[in-house]
């Protein structure tokens, strides 16, 4: 994997859960749950992916089509709505500025549909860690 600091800053976000979906071979991070970011390989039957690394992110659905058109090693997100979810192969050359912004919406947007109770959970969880 080229972006070795990926899961660390993956997990540094606020309230950020790592598990892993043994069913689908996903390693997911979650924030209350919900999942903002997932790491699979699928299996090379799946075209055009052929086997290759990728981080599956939430972005606004505009940026989405954006980051396609800017970056080769970004893609419809695999498995998920291809409106709002992107892919983005760990063995391409999308800068890591930018692939540390696309991480950072994508938390933003799935924080932003908890409940505010949920957020005030999260957000005292942090603190509470000394997470900012």
């Amino acid at each position: 994997m080229k972006y070795e600091w990926l899961c660390k800053y993956l997990m540094s976000k606020r309230g950020a859960v790592r598990d892993y979906k043994i069913e689908w071979q996903w390693e997911r991070y979650l924030v209350a749950g919900r999942m903002f970011a997932a790491i699979c390989t699928p299996d090379p039957k799946y075209k055009p992916h052929d086997g290759r690394s990728m981080v599956i992110l939430k972005c606004d659905p505009l940026l989405a089509e954006i980051f396609r058109k800017e970056y080769a090693d970004v893609v419809p997100g695999f498995y998920m709505d291809k409106r709002s979810w992107n892919s983005v192969y760990l063995d391409g050359e999308v800068p890591d500025e930018t692939l540390k912004d696309m991480c950072d919406m994508s938390y933003k947007l799935v924080f932003e549909k908890l409940t505010k109770r949920e957020q005030r959970e999260v957000l005292a969880e942090g603190r509470q860690q000394g997470i900012r």
